[in-house]
């Protein structure tokens, strides 16, 4: 017996001298069968989807930083197609992970949140010293915020909902208006201007604005002939003047948080109003049914 845990032991000690200086990955999943397994290895499609996405972030940055604005902003676009794609595709083909989701976490900070605040900083923000690089730090620490709130609460928020605007649309936001004006001379006017619609898209990252996730949209099913046509047409206009019309876009789904929340209060308000005017009214018809009541009684009275 003791010779059989002596020879286990001396395997696991050669296993471990042949280990490679990089260690493996072990992870808990649940099987198809609902029991915990323990599993080595990562997914590869999935995380494939995941660098390209944060190659495209670091390309982002260093063509920022060489003062290719343009390629800087087509590569944050780049980088939403890719991290719309990866958690699709992990989800079709039945390769989620926990690696996956930090992994795909880490590459949006650092494409939607360090990318957009380098790169627009290195356009525009440069000029106005300080308050330049504080607005691009703010961004880049919502941004990062708005992550980890994000990962905190992905079990018990709808899955139909983004509580606050996401890191894609903020990016979006600020690439699109860099690819605007990627060949204008900045002055004063302009760079304050960019500072502050930097500064607004950070701050909706960490708001409690509902906005619409599109993630309960049925890819897989039948849609109405015409909605073919709608993306058709929003595909013709986005390829007629692309950064202005995305920038559009982005902007039109920014404001549609902040316009659901006032609808929302004004929709309260109102029904709050309707409900109190009718409590009214029928106190009202209850203090008059019972005067008529006492009326009626004391003619009852007088008769008699």
């Amino acid at each position: 017996m003791s010779e059989k845990q002596d020879d286990r032991a001396e395997s696991l000690r050669s296993e471990d001298e042949i280990r490679l200086p990089v260690d493996e990955h072990v992870e808990e999943e649940v099987s198809a069968s609902g029991k915990k397994v323990r599993a080595k290895g990562v997914y590869l499609l999935p995380n494939l989807i995941t660098t390209g996405a944060l190659f495209s972030g670091f390309y982002a940055i260093i063509a920022g930083m060489g003062g290719n604005f343009e390629a800087a902003a087509i590569a944050i676009f780049a980088a939403m197609i890719l991290d719309g794609l990866d958690g699709r595709v992990a989800r079709m083909t039945d390769t989620q992970s926990a690696f996956g989701v930090q992994y795909d976490s880490l590459s949006d900070m650092v494409s939607f949140g360090l990318a957009p605040a380098l790169v627009v900083f290195s356009w525009g923000l440069g000029p106005l010293g300080k308050l330049g690089w504080a607005a691009a730090f703010l961004y880049a620490a919502c941004a990062a915020l708005r992550l980890a709130r994000f990962n905190t609460q992905v079990d018990t928020v709808d899955k139909g909902v983004f509580i606050g605007l996401a890191s894609p649309t903020a990016a979006a936001i600020v690439a699109s208006m860099v690819w605007a004006g990627h060949d204008a001379d900045v002055g004063s006017g302009l760079a304050f201007v960019a500072a502050l619609v930097t500064a607004a898209a950070g701050l909706l990252m960490v708001s409690n604005f509902h906005y619409s996730s599109f993630k309960k949209l049925d890819f897989k099913g039948r849609v109405p002939f015409v909605m073919m046509l709608a993306i058709i047409l929003v595909f013709s206009l986005v390829t007629i003047d692309p950064p202005r019309v995305l920038l559009v876009i982005a902007v039109i789904y920014t404001f549609s948080g902040p316009a659901a929340w006032v609808w929302k209060m004004l929709r309260d308000r109102r029904s709050a109003s309707v409900a109190a005017g009718e409590g009214t009214a029928e106190v009202e018809s209850k203090e008059g049914s019972d005067g008529e009541t006492e009326e009626s009684a004391g003619k009852y009275s007088d008769k008699q």
